[in-house]
C-alpha cells in the first residue's frame, strides 16, 4: 500500500486474506499517529537511504517531509549502514591473533580434560566409600 509498491487495498487485501476496509482503517490509524511515534524497520530505514542517496538537498528534503522523516535522522541511518558494512573487516583477528587464541584454545582444552579426570575420579572414590560404608554398616549389625 505504500511506495515503492502502491499497491492498492484491494489487491493487498485479496493477497493476505483481510477486508480492504480493514486495511484502509489500520492504514489510518498509523499515519494518524505522529511521524516521530511511527517505527521504521531496519530494512525500511535501509530502502530509505537507498532511495534517497542519488537525491540532492533538495529532492531529498522533499522525501523527508513526504515521509515523515527528519534529514539528520536519514544522515544518522546512512552512517550506521555503513559502520554495520565496515565492521566485518575491522573485526577480523590478524594471523598472529588467530595463532595466540588457538593456542589459548589448546590449553584451555587440556585443562578441561584434567579436571574432568579428576572429576570422574572423585565420583568413582565417592561411590566405593559410600559402597565400602554400606558393607562394613551391614556387618556390625550382624
Amino acid at each position: 500500500m505504500l511506495p515503492p509498491e502502491s499497491a492498492s487495498a484491494e489487491d493487498v487485501g485479496r493477497e493476505i486474506g483481510v477486508g480492504a476496509d480493514t486495511l484502509e482503517r489500520w492504514r489510518s490509524e498509523a499515519l494518524s499517529r505522529p511521524a516521530r511515534e511511527r517505527a521504521w524497520t531496519a530494512a525500511a530505514r535501509f530502502d530509505a537511504v537507498l532511495t534517497t542517496a542519488a537525491m540532492d538537498e533538495a529532492a531529498k528534503s522533499a522525501w523527508c517531509r513526504a515521509n515523515g522523516v527528519y534529514p539528520q535522522d536519514l544522515a544518522a541511518w546512512r552512517h550506521s549502514a555503513t559502520q554495520a558494512l565496515a565492521e566485518p573487516e575491522e573485526v577480523r583477528a590478524s594471523p598472529s591473533q588467530t595463532k595466540q587464541d588457538r593456542r589459548r584454545i589448546k590449553e584451555l582444552e587440556r585443562e578441561l580434560r584434567r579436571k574432568e579426570r579428576a572429576l570422574a575420579e572423585t565420583a568413582a572414590l565417592l561411590v566405593l566409600s559410600k559402597k565400602l560404608e554400606a558393607i562394613f554398616h551391614k556387618g556390625e549389625d550382624e
